[in-house]
């Protein structure tokens, strides 16, 4: 008789994620909400990343500290943690945070795919605008909240965040696996990936310039982000969302295995990488390994995003939809 692959079938808000067994490859499992595939885990081997843009994203995660450094890493969006487990895995003991609108997906995914024992990991469990919204702790810079009207933006090149520490919050981390935070603990991160998926779209809310300021003032000096995207020709969307990002950091690459240029394609996975500080994956395109992906950046990323508008609160829209006939 088969094997039953189904680890766990749930009901979130009228969408079902399942979480299925590999029949291929025992001990790697696939989470899917409304069968649009989320996350592919390894248990065997976290350092096993399926997709190409989790394998982009860790690569600079890689770059972002010397070898098995504790990195403070924040996750917004859990999926099935594939990213975090890679972090745990290669940087051992690193704080890590999370943040999930889905308090049941997340705990059915961790009492089925555990953490190993000792990982740091903590989570709150809201909206991830309304998270980044609210207000930061008093520190003693007064140029870590970066209001609207000072923050970096195209405008001011110049502005600076040396003040603010690197080290992760004092407070931040929990000898248990999987235990609750706060968002006060969510200050000075180090490498933040932003994954916020509604289903099969990403909603304007968490892909504004207001949202992504916030996520800028929560980052620590240097800090890099990496935002996950879907869409394809023309890329319209990821234009807009490449022009956002660098109206808040000062450096921005997006990182791509479809052709830039070609006039139609399919649908795919867009990566922007974003910091003050200059990129890792720009400094050293081969870090992104063979088939080396197409990258965009500088004077390249310019001509791309030429008349793409700035995405804000009023003016933004919703990811495409995979399901439009236009990706047929």
């Amino acid at each position: 008789m088969p094997r039953n692959r189904r680890v766990f079938s749930l009901m979130l808000d009228n969408r079902r994620a399942k979480l299925m067994e590999s029949r291929r490859r025992p001990g790697h499992y696939e989470l899917s909400v409304d069968g649009i595939a989320q996350s592919v885990v390894s248990m065997t081997d976290p350092t096993t990343l399926e997709y190409a843009y989790t394998q982009h994203i860790a690569r600079a995660i890689d770059a972002a500290a010397e070898p098995g450094a504790p990195l403070f890493t924040v996750h917004l969006g859990a999926g099935a943690l594939t990213l975090a487990r890679y972090v745990e895995a290669t940087r051992p003991g690193s704080p890590q945070l999370v943040v999930e609108f889905e308090p049941a997906l997340y705990a059915a995914v961790i009492a089925a795919l555990p953490l190993p024992p000792g990982a740091d990991l903590r989570v709150v469990f809201g909206d991830a605008r309304a998270v980044a919204d609210a207000e930061l702790p008093d520190t003693d810079h007064p140029d870590t909240d970066h209001p609207d009207t000072d923050h970096l933006d195209a405008d001011h090149p110049d502005t600076d965040r040396s003040a603010v520490p690197e080290s992760p919050s004092p407070g931040l981390g929990a000898p248990t696996t999987g235990g609750s935070a706060v968002d006060t603990d969510w200050v000075d991160a180090r490498f933040t990936v932003v994954d916020l998926w509604d289903a099969a779209v990403i909603r304007h809310r968490v892909a504004s310039q207001e949202f992504y300021r916030r996520v800028a003032a929560r980052s620590a000096a240097g800090a890099v982000v990496a935002v996950n995207l879907l869409d394809g020709h023309p890329f319209e969307y990821s234009r807009r969302q490449a022009a956002t990002l660098r109206s808040v950091f000062q450096n921005v690459a997006v990182v791509l295995d479809a052709e830039p240029e070609d006039d139609e394609g399919p649908l795919g996975n867009v990566v922007v990488f974003a910091s003050d500080e200059p990129l890792s994956v720009v400094m050293d395109p081969d870090l992104l390994g063979a088939p080396r992906p197409h990258m965009l950046h500088d004077a390249s990323l310019t001509a791309w995003i030429d008349g793409a508008r700035i995405m804000t609160d009023a003016d933004g829209t919703d990811s495409p939809d995979p399901d439009d006939p236009i990706w047929d």
